[in-house]
């Protein structure tokens, strides 16, 4: 199992808005799970579970994986979180050296 965290502008609800439309074309995984603050996500790649908390003007985001570090699911996973704004006017997406 592989934990992450990510803080970010965004709200929770626009956190697991934008994972609802992500996760399931990037990976492949489906929503089994939800909750106000949080969502559960599996498919053939693995199962990840997201819980997002808000804290003033930031949103800490926690993603736990049932695989190791090295799988395509925890790449993909860390790719989606680096791509939340971490300030409120940032554009958010990869950096300016990855391949889009």
């Amino acid at each position: 199992m592989a934990g992450y965290l990510r803080k970010t502008a965004l709200s929770p609800d626009e956190i697991l808005s934008v994972a609802e439309k992500t996760l399931p074309e990037r990976i492949g995984l489906s929503r089994t799970k939800s909750s106000g603050h949080g969502a559960t996500y599996s498919g053939e790649e693995g199962t990840v579970a997201l819980n997002a908390h808000r804290h003033g003007a930031y949103t800490e985001v926690s993603a736990n994986t049932d695989r190791l570090r090295t799988s395509r699911m925890d790449y993909e996973i860390q790719k989606f979180l680096n791509q939340l704004p971490y300030e409120p006017y940032d554009q958010g997406g990869p950096g300016r050296g990855a391949p889009t």
